[in-house]
């Protein structure tokens, strides 16, 4: 897609985004069908809209809604977890935890060390993919090592086992640098499926303007100032202001979140993560 079409789908008002983001997600409903798909679910603003506009599709369509995918990576915010209970009841979503537990057991708490030689044959495989070297790691979630292992790993090992076709993410151009040459269907290799991205086009400030034109739910967290949700550990607040309320246009929403793992997108993404 051309740097001139991205502008023209992200200059679009709210309605011809969701009409957009619509055709998107009807197109992958009636080509997978729905039994062969998942819906990424983090609980935060982005995937939560996401899901919204899948549940709506799929009343359309007369068709069930795919189940969600949620990934704990070991350290969640107990805000996201209540926001998972919440709609995952008033929704009733079919969401599957996605926990990849033979590296989380090994550590009582986050910072412990994860002795490689510990680790079953399929992440001990993984950490050589990454040419890590070391014998031992420590267990932070949003690390390189540590991402790969509890989401990216925990991910494909979900699809793998759930059979997924395609995989529907909540990914923005304008959130981070890295996704900027994202396409709304972009196939995968490993494991074989297709990423179904049908909110590219939506700015941060179309995320806030829709959850309150249509009343959608959102984590307490952004209330308290909070703009873009990580791990636990590595996420932080840059304001006391709600995000809605901060200066979307001029600064970086994702400047709370560990700046490490940022600086490793491209990566991260190389080797499977959305």
């Amino acid at each position: 897609m051309t740097q001139d079409e991205m502008e023209k789908l992200m200059s679009m008002g709210l309605g011809e985004k969701m009409s957009h983001s619509k055709k998107i997600i009807t197109e992958a409903l009636q080509k997978y069908g729905s039994e062969n798909m998942a819906v990424a679910w983090t609980g935060g603003k982005d995937s939560t809209i996401m899901v919204w506009h899948y549940r709506e599709a799929c009343k359309e369509l007369g068709v069930k809604m795919p189940k969600c995918m949620f990934i704990d990576e070991g350290y969640v915010f107990d805000e996201i977890w209540d926001m998972f209970h919440k709609l995952k009841k008033e929704w009733d979503l079919d969401v599957r935890v996605a926990k990849n537990t033979d590296v989380s057991d090994k550590a009582e708490k986050v910072g412990d060390m994860v002795k490689v030689s510990s680790l079953n044959e399929r992440n001990r495989k993984e950490i050589e993919v990454l040419e890590f070297q070391d014998e031992e790691f420590p267990f932070e979630p949003e690390s390189f090592v540590g991402n790969h292992l509890m989401k990216t790993v925990a991910m494909n090992v979900f699809m793998e086992e759930n059979n997924i076709k395609a995989l529907a993410t909540a990914i923005r151009w304008d959130e981070q640098e890295a996704r900027i040459e994202e396409d709304y269907c972009s196939p995968r290799k490993i494991p074989p499926h297709m990423r179904i991205q049908p909110i590219l086009h939506f700015k941060e400030r179309d995320i806030w303007d829709f959850n309150f034109k249509y009343k959608i739910p959102f984590c307490t967290l952004y209330r308290e100032g909070y703009r873009s949700l990580g791990a636990k550990g590595s996420t932080v607040k840059m304001s006391d202001i709600p995000a809605w309320e901060q200066d979307l246009e001029n600064t970086y929403e994702r400047a709370g979140r560990g700046q490490g793992k940022e600086e490793i997108m491209n990566k991260l993404r190389d080797l499977g993560y959305m």
